[in-house]
């Protein structure tokens, strides 16, 4: 059985994530078969919208937190293989189809997407303040959100699909009956447009997306270097061995106070 299952609907292909026993979770062979399959939709002459989703009860839990303890990598091994889904090359719309979890990496498979449609059910997690040494500063940035909601998520706070509906980050909230054909009826409005103008469209929305400035993007680099590098691995076994961490926080805890700032990083 595939840990990626995928179903045409004339010009339109389903992606499913199946690895339902572990949420869906992201271990080497999952990335690997999304990366083949999202080169496969991009190049594909035929297809035109893909829907994005996972089975059994959650979209995707994000890292594979056995897996990365086993190889001792935080994050987890990138597949050799271009993602265009990931690196942003794609340009075909996609639309996610969010069935239950969708956790740290889960979470950022769905802000990759176009167009979102929710089970009511569903929870939502930015999940770097978690397990890095820097939180998810850039989510609510890029989401276009209020400072306060941003900082919500960048903290690591559980948001439900109603909130996230809410603050305008999902455009659809349904019953679980409903997930499917609803995503199929987005898809469907997407076909009624002219091929040039959904293409073009999609392209210069996703340029107007807010991102972190580059000055920014440095600084975010150096915090994430700001901190005791065991505790990357320690809140992962943490988690793996559902106890609480026992974090250090600083080698030497005077550089609490020596944070890096902007004019440091230029």
């Amino acid at each position: 059985m595939s840990v990626v299952e995928t179903e045409r609907h004339g010009q339109v292909l389903v992606v499913r994530m199946n690895r339902p026993e572990r949420l869906n979770a992201l271990n080497h062979e999952m990335r690997t078969e999304l990366a083949m399959t999202w080169a496969a939709f991009r190049h594909d002459r035929e297809l035109e919208v893909a829907i994005f989703t996972g089975a059994g009860r959650g979209f995707c839990a994000g890292e594979d937190m056995k897996e990365s303890l086993q190889k001792g990598v935080a994050g987890g091994t990138r597949p050799a293989v271009e993602d265009p889904f990931m690196s942003g090359a794609l340009e075909k719309p996609v639309i996610a189809a969010i069935n239950g979890f969708a956790m740290g990496g889960g979470f950022m498979l769905v802000e990759r997407t176009d167009l979102r449609v929710a089970v009511r059910e569903a929870v939502f997690e930015v999940s770097e303040a978690k397990r890095w040494l820097l939180g998810g500063y850039n989510h609510g940035h890029i989401a276009n959100l209020p400072y306060p909601v941003a900082m919500e998520m960048a903290l690591g706070f559980r948001f439900t699909a109603q909130r996230f509906y809410e603050v305008g980050f999902l455009n659809r909230l349904v019953e679980a009956d409903q997930l499917m054909p609803t995503a199929l009826a987005m898809a469907e409005h997407l076909l009624t447009l002219p091929p040039a103008s959904r293409v073009n469209t999609v392209h210069m929305m996703r340029q107007m997306r807010p991102t972190p400035a580059p000055e920014m993007q440095r600084l975010a680099a150096a915090l994430h270097d700001h901190g005791a590098k065991s505790d990357l691995m320690e809140s992962r076994a943490a988690f793996a061995e559902k106890r609480k961490p026992n974090f250090k926080g600083w080698n030497d805890p005077e550089d609490r106070y020596r944070l890096p700032t902007l004019d440091k990083v230029r």
